[in-house]
């Protein structure tokens, strides 16, 4: 009978064993991190592209009354300037206030990241602008 000798793991055989393993731990934490960068920037994206609709929109309204003479017709323009996103014109709703024409925009955002929907759920982003009147 011929035994064999076991053969001993190397020391750089192990190491790499241990590398696969603090690898498998820090990879998830590491990409919900950098998804969370990338949920921030849409967030911020999405905020400032409301707020640019519903401040043109505003300056329309008191402006331009040939395009944007009615609330229906304001709030077609409010949602032709919010350029990159598909929201439907009935998300804004102009008025006039004391301080001028107001327009008001709402718009219910998703994060790319399910951890954060559950919680969360869609937050809702809101945006006003108020513009004088013309004299």
């Amino acid at each position: 009978m011929v035994l064999r000798k076991r053969a001993k793991s190397t020391p750089r055989a192990r190491q790499r064993g241990a590398a696969a393993i603090e690898y498998a731990l820090i990879l998830p934490a590491l990409l919900m991190f950098v998804f969370g960068i990338i949920d921030t920037g849409r967030v911020v994206w999405t905020y400032a592209t409301l707020y640019r609709a519903t401040e043109a929109a505003a300056r329309c309204a008191a402006i331009n009354t040939l395009d944007c003479g009615t609330a229906a017709q304001v709030q077609s323009y409010a949602a032709s300037q919010a350029w990159g996103m598909t929201i439907d014109a009935d998300a804004f709703k102009g008025t006039t206030e004391a301080c001028g024409h107001q327009v008001t925009g709402t718009y219910d955002f998703q994060f790319i990241i399910p951890l954060l929907n559950m919680p969360l759920g869609a937050v809702t982003l809101k945006a006003t602008a108020c513009y004088p009147a013309k004299t």
